[in-house]
């Protein structure tokens, strides 16, 4: 039996995912409209959900402190909590003092969970890890144990920082090919087949930004938040972070809504959208 306290688009997603799988996932969230379209077997609170593993899949380490508040006397002896959410790696640890709890923040979006491709990066103890594996392996291809408790959440942020000072960067590279007259099309094309390109030009600018499509299910009001994270971390750690940081001051200055897709920002830094 699995648990998946939050059905946003990841725990959503997630959630189906067993269900295809031929699990029936007892699962749970504070909003309505989430539980009403869930799949698995919805229950009436976060303690209903208490199985041998249990994922989670919330927006920030408050709402983690209060799922686990009813979850954890409920949980099985063994049972273990798996925590996808992205977090301050300080809370994280402070998790793991409390429960058998692994920092398991995942990249791939929702497609990825659909598809059961995440990439997943996990902190805390292997034993945990080993009770909780076949359960994750239903949902991501790649399961790395980067360390101890909190180190999930370091990987974390560090890729997510990296993804978008990426998007900053070639949101700035197009636009300067664009005003000596090379449009984007053409330049990915040679980025793509040379040494500058990244997952911002092979992916993202091809898949969400250049077709107007941008509904990668990411947001940029997420994107802005591990941006924070990450810059509170390099303050926290005595890091400078020179590059990341005038990245960072593009996404919270850029007008682009949080609920827009987090494309949008690189794209209005190419002068695109």
């Amino acid at each position: 039996m699995i648990g998946l306290i939050g059905l946003g688009q990841m725990g959503g997603a997630m959630a189906r995912r067993l269900v295809e799988q031929g699990q029936v996932p007892r699962v749970w969230d504070a909003h309505g409209p989430a539980r009403n379209r869930a799949a698995g077997q919805v229950v009436d609170g976060p303690a209903a959900c208490a199985a041998p593993v249990v994922i989670l899949s919330l927006p920030d380490a408050g709402a983690v402190a209060a799922v686990l508040e009813a979850l954890l006397p409920a949980m099985p002896p063994g049972g273990v909590v798996v925590d996808t959410s992205t977090l301050d790696p300080l809370a994280a640890r402070e998790f793991a003092a409390r429960a058998a709890y692994l920092d398991a923040p995942v990249s791939g979006g929702p497609a990825g969970a659909a598809t059961g491709t995440l990439t997943m990066m996990l902190g805390g103890e292997a034993a945990a890890l080993e009770r909780a594996r076949l359960a994750l392996s239903l949902l991501a291809t790649r399961i790395i144990h980067v360390g101890g408790p909190g180190a999930g959440q370091v990987a974390k942020l560090v890729n997510n920082l990296l993804v978008a000072t990426h998007l900053a960067a070639a949101g700035e590279a197009m636009r300067l090919g664009a005003a000596a007259g090379v449009g984007p099309e053409a330049l990915l094309a040679v980025v793509n087949a040379a040494s500058g390109r990244s997952a911002a030009t092979e992916v993202n600018w091809p898949r969400w930004v250049l077709n107007g499509a941008f509904d990668s299910g990411f947001t940029a009001g997420l994107m802005r938040k591990d941006v924070r994270l990450a810059m509170a971390l390099a303050e926290a750690t005595g890091t400078p972070l020179a590059t990341c940081a005038a990245a960072a001051s593009a996404w919270a200055a850029s007008d682009i809504a949080d609920a827009e897709d987090f494309n949008r920002v690189s794209a209005r830094i190419g002068g695109i959208a």
